[in-house]
């Protein structure tokens, strides 16, 4: 069993299908999106300057069981669900939320039903990173998947951590599209703006070859400027007409 589908085999998706009102399948289906969906926006922020150190702060702070045995999820703190979500996702968790919906297939409705879930399910994430990065630390073991960073950030190197955990999910374990699609699109920068198609008048005149013709002389004379001093040739009426 991966790490991902022991995360996933603790979160009471029955009780949190009833908790959101909707159906067991379409909360399974946006719990087995979105989680992955969660591992890997925080393993993306802990390769931002001061990154791994702040996760391992945040997961120091979140060593509370909650990922421990049965989860009862109206007992998780939403609005630290809240903060976590915003914090991953730079803000842009409806963003993010809508592309879930989409990539689980859940509808219309899908994107609602993410972003109402999404704060409930990184308090639990935290937590079992916690107990899997951090436990036994107290007492001077660390978790299971934890290993020492090469560049000593915190003394664990989360990225590698994260990575494990993910497996095949970081790169199409999500949708066809997989996680770097879902995220790269939304948290990789915002497109270049685009110009609108030019349309036959918009054109620009095709270009004449040969010299510009010279139209001096098609000027009329009453239109044309005289210079002082200048001979102008006047037709005279013929006397013999």
């Amino acid at each position: 069993m991966s790490d991902v589908q022991e995360l996933l085999g603790q979160i009471p998706v029955q009780r949190i299908a009833s908790l959101l009102g909707t159906d067991t399948a379409s909360a399974q289906a946006a719990v087995e999106a979105a989680v992955p969906t969660l591992l890997a926006g925080m393993q993306g922020n802990v390769q931002a300057p001061d990154g791994a150190a702040a996760l391992e702060a945040e997961l120091a702070r979140h060593r509370n069981g909650l990922a421990d045995g049965d989860v009862d999820p109206s007992q998780v703190d939403t609005r630290d669900g809240e903060k976590i979500v915003g914090h991953v996702f730079g803000g842009q968790q409806d963003q993010v939320a809508s592309r879930l919906a989409g990539t689980a297939n859940l509808g219309g409705v899908g994107g609602d039903l993410v972003r109402r879930l999404l704060p409930i399910l990184a308090p639990i994430v935290m937590s079992y990173l916690a107990k899997k990065v951090l436990g036994g630390r107290d007492s001077g073991v660390q978790g299971s998947g934890a290993q020492e960073s090469p560049a000593g950030a915190g003394g664990i190197d989360l990225g590698s951590i994260l990575g494990g955990i993910l497996g095949g999910f970081g790169s199409g374990g999500v949708g066809s599209g997989g996680l770097g699609d879902i995220l790269g699109g939304i948290l990789g920068g915002s497109p270049q703006p685009q110009q609108a198609p030019r349309t036959e008048q918009d054109q620009d005149p095709p270009a004449q070859s040969g010299p510009a013709p010279d139209t001096t002389d098609s000027v009329p004379p009453a239109h044309r400027s005289v210079t002082p001093g200048e001979l102008i040739e006047v037709d005279l009426p013929d006397e013999n007409r």
